[in-house]
């Protein structure tokens, strides 16, 4: 399978420090640190998603959101009783 075309962008000298960092850090390349960054920047946005999508599908289930009124008023109780 043939790599993907190369690819260039200008990162300002904040965007450089901390990508010289990442790599430093890593013990990796640059172009390693980059692409490391940019998978796991990736991954993190698709587990939010994933958690937004969760919390709304809950927030619109009526059961689930007595049950948490009701932990969170015996909580409020338990706090209180101290």
């Amino acid at each position: 399978m043939a790599s993907p075309p190369p690819l260039s962008l200008r990162l300002g000298q904040a965007g450089l420090r901390a990508l010289d960092e990442i790599a430093r850090r890593r013990g990796v390349t640059r172009a390693e640190a980059a692409r490391q960054a940019i998978a796991e920047t990736a991954e993190r946005e698709r587990r939010r998603a994933g958690l937004a999508a969760e919390a709304a599908s809950l927030a619109r289930d009526p059961a689930y959101v007595a049950e948490a009124r009701e932990v969170a008023a015996l909580m409020d109780r338990l706090r209180d009783a101290r």
